[in-house]
């Protein structure tokens, strides 16, 4: 009897019907795996709470590697995204500023955090390039529902890392000024929409295109310092050489000819 009473314990919305189908819960849908312990090796439930928190962790590490794969195969329109130093929890992702919007031109940064309990809780983001938009605060918090829980939010576990960056990114092109993390930004946005782009694309040519210009020149510093390699700078000496020779060589037979 112990074994209901544990179950229920764990997961209280299980009824009798959800445990005659099986090893799926079905409101949280979470996968019972290690069902079999119970019965076959008659574990205690202080091991079940072991082994069910690996196979969470098992099951987390292997969507976010299919996740990944996905953002790098097939990326979004304007978005990349990838971990940080093999940590699957840790991930970085960069959006382009869309056509049209006073963030075209710019590459904006975001940090992503995902929790243990991902995909039922929400990843956590945030900017790491400063913008101006009226969702977004100055620590780079973002306001936005398919980061929050229900009922507030609109977040579920079918939504993705790449779903969420698809709507940031579309947030940032359509902000929601009746949802506000900065009413000031908020109030400019509804009555002067003209103060709000310049200023909006004042930031972006500050901390947004700036980045890209120095990675651009960054990349045409290292692509000269591949061509001044010793081994290219000695090659580079001896074709000199060589053509310094026939030159001297051809100007010998055309005296010969004269003579």
């Amino acid at each position: 009897m112990w074994q209901a009473d544990f179950w229920s314990l764990q997961h209280g919305h299980l009824d009798t019907r959800g445990r005659q189908r099986g090893r799926v819960c079905l409101k949280c849908n979470s996968t019972l795996i290690f069902y079999l312990y119970f019965t076959e090796l008659h574990a205690s439930p202080f091991s079940y709470q072991i082994k069910y928190g690996l196979a969470d962790r098992m099951q987390r590490a292997s969507r976010l590697k299919r996740e990944l794969q996905m953002l790098s195969t097939e990326p979004p329109p304007g978005i990349t995204c990838w971990q940080t130093e093999e940590q699957l929890d840790d991930l970085r992702a960069q959006i382009v500023g869309g056509a049209g919007t006073p963030y075209e031109g710019g590459l904006f940064s975001l940090e992503i955090k995902v929790p243990e309990r991902y995909p039922f809780e929400p990843p956590k983001m945030r900017f790491l390039t400063p913008i101006y938009h009226p969702n977004i605060d100055n620590s780079g918090r973002i306001c936005h529902d398919a980061l929050k829980l229900p009922p507030k939010g609109a977040w579920k576990p079918s939504l993705n890392i790449s779903t969420v960056l698809t709507s940031i990114q579309l947030l940032m092109a359509e902000p929601n000024p009746d949802d506000p993390l900065m009413a000031d930004i908020s109030s400019e946005f509804k009555y002067n929409k003209q103060l709000f782009m310049e200023k909006a694309r004042k930031w972006t040519e500050k901390h947004a295109i700036q980045k890209i210009m120095v990675r651009v020149f960054c990349h045409e510093v290292a692509e000269k310092d591949k061509e001044n390699t010793p081994d290219q700078k000695e090659s580079r000496k001896r074709d000199a050489l060589s053509g310094q020779q026939e030159t001297e060589d051809m100007s010998q037979e055309a005296k010969r000819s004269c003579v």
